[in-house]
């Protein structure tokens, strides 16, 4: 009789801890607005969680950034997606928004989201049209030096920069230099490949720079811009924004949105995170994801209590963040040809330059200059009136009866304070596991963005499916917590999208 109580006892303690444990919500604090921060409170708001997504900047999408000041949607941060097919994980959510994708490129290359040597028109520093059938065989034959940096990295131990394995090359090959004019085609190849990684070629990594795994499909352009997109997936969130309170105007999108300074220091650990702003308000919640950009977590803005420890720092550390930036020009009227890019050679890549024709896939006539690495950083030491009369005087290279702009606007991604750069990158030397240590949860603190997408850094996608993943591996965190691991409900966003999935709209003009 007395074990039967005691086995009764013990039942009836384990239901009233169980019930304890459920009687309260589950709660998160999701740091940084991006398209990764916005997935992951998505997904753990549609588990039923309570969340608050915190963000320092006025607005959401951190570094998707549509404007609207043209009157038309312009991205001045991300504004392709690489591999416009089914399977990019969002892809359902466009298709189910009916957004138009322009194909910029057929090509899976890691290099190029341009079909360069079709769609684009190269002019030399006078103004003169480079024959394409230069362009052309320039193009082979940097396929062939890239082809022939293999062997270098198969030779040596140690990591080397993508320009210095270039220069061996064409030190063993003395047939592959280039002089004069096609030089000049060969060192804007060299810029287009710095504009894919945001950093110049003596800092992409000789090991690193092809084994990112590509989706297919090519790239596409987004039509609309990515605004749509943050609008949709931040449906229904708890927003907490800096320096300003919007009222929900719109019934669709039920936004709570408060005014908020920039976070400061995380403490976590002890069952709770507690995440304090600018003033020394405190959030407090089970678990927190850090979404924010790499450039933040690298300049330490953010104090950590406890400390990182020291292998996340050193994951931190080891890899790079780079830096890219548009100036955006709208003109009265289209004087330029209908070509996706126009661009300038030089004799280094430094000095080479190009525009995306924004007319030929929206319909409106504007310019994208486009710029990366060292240059966009210089970039940045101008004024904004300054950096449009650089931009113009190349473009009167090509065109000397330019018009000049009715309107402009020019990004900063590598000072602006709240991102310290556009997407990571693999640094000379990285250790093969430094994404994997950055993802790596610290108790109830993870980690999302693009640069823990182990397969898709510095893409809108691989951020996406980030913020998913920071969200699924917390909630599987506190139900293992709580004891009711068999409730766990791992309901994202996408799984709802992917029902009814149409293929992707994609044009090419």
């Amino acid at each position: 009789m007395d074990s039967r109580q005691s086995l009764q006892g013990a039942i009836v303690s384990f239901i009233e801890r169980r019930r304890s444990s459920l009687s309260s919500i589950p709660s998160v604090i999701v740091i940084g607005g991006g398209i990764s921060g916005i997935a992951a409170a998505q997904t753990l708001h549609n588990a039923s969680y309570e969340v608050v997504l915190l963000e320092s900047r006025d607005r959401l999408g951190g570094r998707i950034h549509t404007d609207y000041s043209f009157g038309c949607p312009v991205d001045m941060g991300a504004s392709w997606l690489h591999g416009a097919c089914n399977e990019n994980p969002l892809a359902p959510l466009i298709c189910r928004m009916g957004l138009t994708l322009y194909r910029t490129s057929g090509d899976d290359s890691v290099l190029y989201d341009h079909d360069l040597e079709r769609l684009c028109i190269l002019f030399d520093m006078d103004g003169c049209q480079v024959p394409q059938e230069m362009v052309v065989e320039v193009g082979e034959t940097f396929k062939k030096i890239l082809k022939e940096t293999e062997n270098v990295r198969n030779e040596h131990c140690d990591d080397m920069s993508v320009l210095q394995a270039i220069s061996i090359v064409l030190n063993r090959h003395p047939e592959l230099r280039q002089e004069g004019l096609a030089n000049e085609v060969l060192q804007w190849y060299i810029c287009r490949m710095e504009a894919w990684f945001a950093v110049d070629a003596d800092m992409i990594s000789l090991k690193s720079w092809d084994q990112e795994r590509m989706l297919s499909g090519g790239h596409g352009l987004m039509v609309q811009g990515y605004n749509p997109l943050i609008k949709t997936l931040s449906k229904d969130l708890d927003i907490r924004l800096n320096h300003r309170k919007l009222q929900n105007r719109n019934r669709r999108f039920q936004y709570g949105y408060e005014s908020l300074k920039e976070v400061t220091k995380i403490s976590y650990g002890c069952k709770k995170v507690v995440v304090t702003v600018e003033g020394g308000r405190n959030f407090v919640a089970d678990a927190a994801i850090i979404t924010v950009p790499i450039g933040i977590l690298k300049a330490k803005l953010i104090e950590f209590k406890p400390k990182l420890p020291d292998w996340k720092l050193t994951a931190i550390s080891d890899i790079g963040v780079g830096n890219e930036n548009k100036i955006a020009l709208q003109f009265e009227d289209v004087f330029w040809p209908n070509v996706e890019l126009l661009s300038i050679v030089a004799p280094t890549s430094y000095a080479c330059g190009y525009f995306l024709n924004l007319h030929k896939a929206t319909g409106y006539p504007i310019l994208v200059y486009m710029t990366a690495g060292s240059s966009a950083c210089d970039l940045e030491k101008l004024s904004d009136e300054c950096a449009v009369s650089f931009v113009m005087f190349q473009l009167k290279k090509m065109f000397p009866d330019a018009t000049k702009p009715v309107q402009y606007l020019v990004s900063r991604w590598g000072t602006d304070p709240n991102s310290l750069g556009c997407y990571a990158y693999d640094v000379v030397g990285k250790p093969g596991d430094s994404y994997e240590r950055l993802l790596e949860p610290l108790g109830n603190l993870f980690f999302g963005g693009e640069a823990v997408s182990l397969d898709h850094q510095g893409s809108v996608h691989g951020a996406y499916s980030a913020g998913i993943m920071a969200a699924e591996n917390c909630q599987r965190y506190i139900s293992e917590g709580r004891g009711n691991l068999e409730d766990l409900q791992l309901v994202s966003f996408r799984s709802a999208i992917h029902e009814d999935a149409v293929p992707l709209q994609i044009s090419r003009m």
